[in-house]
């Protein structure tokens, strides 16, 4: 667990916010020290005065205490982990320790956290001895994916005697992520999948041919078997032939947001569906070796992040899944702007998911397929996630003509059983669930 330090609050500080902290206990004692005191000047009774004097000071001498105690107590908050899907539950720990050389009294320690993560977490603390610290956790949860801020922590710290209660804010703030649920999908053979790394994979040499290869200057280490003598002959020096160089493979996920397109809203709807399914292909794809582009309707795209060894895909997934968390429906009723951005540029195997679909949006779909390349189509139409029994049969066969694998999507269908579908030969199914 990291621990973060929170700054001190500077002593001296007035102690009129301290003076406002006293309990009923506190501002009795005071009340009645003050008549006692009062009774003992008119009556001339000495012993009397001393009781009264005791009875006002103590709660003073508590307020000044305990008003010292708050800025010598620190708290620190941690998040394990501070990334997770939807509907997993992420670890709070917080810790308070005391800095000063006078034992606490008795502290209430308070989060806040957003009400969709749960009740706002309360803990009774025991007194902590100088220099001593207490721990405690507490666990959220989220259904819906977003960015959460959790704090200010609070406490809430008590004199021994229970005469006087101040409140110590602590300006630390942490987000906690949570991101789309990923369903890990099955091995199958897409169409991009023959110029990437793994079982596709193909490597070429930098040209065409043995005789047309693109030498490089020899370098201390090299292999003697890769000199390459006509090179070295023309060029006068040692040349050898550039390692062979893998291809990788592009893959473009799109991720249809408009918010006509939709219908609903909460963990099941539809919406929720594509963006999980477009997380769920994203991470799937770089863990293939794909170089993956997220793309939407409204034409905004991360920059291509590079699968292939462990850490290079988990950073690129962690990055592609910070943005789908927070991805919202967008104003747009076209796909116009999706079209042109994956014209203008490299799409590699597509995979789209999308939503409502008119003939005249089905045919810009339709085109957004280049020649010769794999793409594969999750389509949610909101009639069918509203009950109906239609399937969209037209969308599907406009894009099906133009060469897509287009498949249907139903509440609650299974991403990997719609993937294995996709990958596997022979005709689609006109539903799949």
């Amino acid at each position: 667990m990291a621990d973060r330090a929170v700054p001190r609050a500077p002593y001296g500080a007035p102690l009129r916010a301290a003076l406002s902290g006293l309990t009923t206990r506190g501002r009795s004692f005071l009340a009645a020290g003050i008549a006692a005191a009062g009774c003992a000047y008119v009556l001339g009774q000495a012993d009397l005065l001393r009781v009264g004097l005791l009875l006002a000071v103590l709660p003073l001498v508590c307020v000044v205490a305990l008003h010292r105690t708050r800025h010598r107590v620190t708290g620190s908050r941690a998040l394990s982990p501070a990334r997770v899907s939807a509907a997993q539950e992420a670890r709070v720990r917080l810790r308070v320790d005391n800095v000063s050389r006078l034992p606490t009294g008795v502290l209430m320690l308070q989060d806040r956290v957003p009400y969709v993560l749960g009740p706002r977490p309360r803990f009774v603390l025991d007194r902590i001895e100088p220099g001593g610290r207490r721990e405690v956790s507490y666990r959220v949860r989220a259904e819906l994916r977003g960015r959460y801020p959790m704090g200010p922590l609070q406490l809430r710290l008590t004199d021994p005697f229970g005469m006087c209660e101040l409140t110590r804010g602590f300006g630390t703030h942490d987000t906690l992520t949570v991101v789309p649920r990923v369903d890990p999908l099955p091995p199958v053979r897409l169409g991009g999948e023959a110029t990437g790394h793994g079982d596709g994979r193909l490597r070429s040499l930098a040209l065409a041919g043995e005789d047309d290869v693109l030498p490089r200057g020899y370098r201390h280490g090299d292999d003697l078997r890769r000199v390459h003598w006509r090179s070295t002959a023309r060029h006068g020096e040692l040349m050898v032939r550039r390692e062979e160089q893998p291809q990788r493979a592009h893959a473009t996920v799109l991720l249809d947001t408009r918010g006509t397109a939709y219908e609903g809203v909460g963990p099941e709807a539809a919406f929720e569906w594509a963006v999980s399914g477009a997380a769920s292909a994203a991470v799937h794809l770089l863990e293939r070796g794909f170089s993956v582009r997220l793309l939407t309707d409204t034409g905004s795209a991360t920059p291509g992040a590079a699968g292939g060894s462990g850490h290079d895909s988990a950073d690129a997934a962690g990055l592609l899944l910070d943005i789908l968390a927070v991805v919202d429906h967008s104003e747009g009723t076209g796909l116009e702007t999706a079209y042109d951005t994956l014209r203008a540029g490299t799409t590699g195997l597509l995979v789209a998911f999308f939503g409502e679909l008119d003939e005249h949006q089905a045919e810009v779909a339709a085109r957004m397929r280049q020649r010769n390349s794999t793409a594969v189509a999750f389509v949610l139409d909101p009639a069918v996630w509203a009950g109906a029994t239609a399937a969209p049969d037209r969308s599907l066969h406009l894009l099906r003509d133009a060469g897509w694998t287009a498949l249907p999507v139903a509440p609650g269908a299974s991403l990997p059983g719609l993937w294995h579908l996709a990958g596997s030969p022979g005709p689609v199914p006109e539903r799949a669930s």
